[in-house]
C-alpha cells in the first residue's frame, strides 16, 4: 500500500490499488446541522475564526475516522468551493486576503492529515474548486480562455499551499471545466473535473454528460485526471451510464435527496434521504463501473452516508 504524505510524489487515486472516501455535504452539514450561518455558502469564512477552524477539523476529522476504520484512502477537499474572485468580493475579500484564505484551507488540510499520518490507508490533500456562478444553473457563460484566466489565480494559490491535486466541483457548463483544466495544467496541479446533472441526467446547460467529457478530453489532451459526478442523486444520472467514455468516471459525490435543483434551493429543511440506500445505490454503480476510484456525498450527506458508502466500497474490494 502507498501511504501518502511519506513520498515527494503523492499517489493520487487513479494510480493506487487503494479506493478512496470523500466527506459528504460540507456547507449543508454546517448549515442545517450545526446551525451555523454561510453567507454564500462559503465555508471557507470559518477560518477566520478559531471556534470555526475547529468546526471545519472536527468535520473533516469525523470523515476521515470513517475511511480509517475501513481501511480506505481519504481525500481531504479544502473547504474553498466559493473561494474564487466573484463570491470573495460578495464576502468583501480582495484577492490578496483571497489567497491567503485558500492557503489557509489546504494548510488545515495537511494539518488534519499530520494527526492521523501513521494510522490506516493513504490521505490527499486537494484544492476544492467552484463554478463562477451560482452552481445549480448555468448563468453568465464564459470562454474557456476566459475562465482560465478567471480561475488561474484561486488554483495557484492552492498549489502554492501544498495541494496535491485539485478538484472542479459540480460544473455546468463544458467551457468553463475546460478553462480550470487549462489553469490546473499551468499551475502543474493534476485535477479532476465533476460535473452536476439535473434530473434528466444532463447538465443544466442541456449538455449530455458523454459529450461534455468528450468535448473537455478533446480540448485539453485528456488532461483531467479522471472526472467525476457532484450535487445530484444517483437515480438523476445511472440512466445515462452507458458506453465506452464511461471508463473516465472516476467517482461520484452525490446527493443525499433525489429533489432537483430548483427544488433544493427553494427547501427550508434538509433532505438527508436513507444513508443504507446510499450505500446501497453506491454499491450498484461501482458494480457496473470499474474505474470508480473515489467516492463521497454532496448535498444533504454526512458520516452516516459516508460510513454506508464505505460498506459498500469495501464490499466490492
Amino acid at each position: 500500500m502507498n501511504v501518502i504524505g511519506k513520498t515527494s510524489t503523492p499517489v493520487l487515486p487513479h494510480q493506487s490499488d487503494v479506493k478512496f472516501l470523500m466527506d459528504g455535504g460540507c456547507e449543508t452539514t454546517l448549515i442545517f446541522e450545526d446551525k451555523l450561518e454561510l453567507p454564500h455558502f462559503a465555508a471557507f469564512t470559518l477560518l477566520e475564526t478559531r471556534e470555526g477552524t475547529a468546526l471545519l477539523r472536527r468535520y473533516f476529522r469525523r470523515h476521515l475516522d470513517v475511511a480509517k476504520a475501513a481501511g480506505l484512502g481519504f481525500i481531504l477537499e479544502s473547504p474553498t468551493w466559493r473561494a474564487n474572485a466573484d463570491w470573495g468580493a460578495l464576502l468583501g475579500y480582495d484577492a490578496k486576503r483571497l489567497a491567503e484564505m485558500n492557503a489557509r484551507a489546504v494548510a488545515l488540510m495537511h494539518e488534519i492529515r499530520a494527526e492521523c499520518a501513521d494510522d490506516g490507508g493513504p490521505v490527499l490533500v486537494s484544492g476544492c474548486v467552484g463554478p463562477r456562478g451560482d452552481g445549480y444553473v448555468v448563468g453568465a457563460e464564459m470562454t474557456a480562455s476566459v475562465a482560465e484566466a478567471y480561475h488561474l489565480p484561486q488554483i495557484m494559490a492552492l498549489k502554492g499551499a501544498g495541494a496535491e491535486m485539485a478538484t472542479a466541483l459540480t460544473m455546468t457548463y463544458c467551457a468553463e471545466a475546460i478553462g480550470i483544466v487549462r489553469a490546473a495544467l499551468k499551475a502543474n496541479l493534476p485535477i479532476a473535473v465533476s460535473f452536476t446533472t439535473e434530473t434528466d441526467g444532463r447538465l443544466p446547460s442541456g449538455q449530455s454528460l458523454q459529450d461534455a467529457i468528450e468535448e473537455t478530453d478533446s480540448a485539453t489532451g485528456c488532461a483531467p485526471i479522471y472526472y467525476m459526478i457532484n450535487c445530484a442523486h444517483p437515480d438523476h444520472f445511472r440512466g445515462v451510464l452507458e458506453g465506452a467514455w464511461l471508463r473516465r468516471i472516476g467517482g461520484f459525490r452525490a446527493n443525499a435527496s433525489r429533489l432537483s435543483h430548483a427544488e433544493l434551493d427553494e427547501a427550508e429543511e434538509l433532505d438527508d434521504g436513507d444513508p443504507l440506500e446510499f450505500g446501497d445505490l453506491h454499491s450498484q454503480l461501482v458494480g457496473v463501473l470499474p474505474s470508480v476510484h473515489a467516492l463521497g456525498g454532496c448535498c444533504g450527506t454526512d458520516h452516516r452516508h459516508i460510513g454506508a458508502v464505505a460498506n459498500a466500497f469495501s464490499a466490492r474490494q
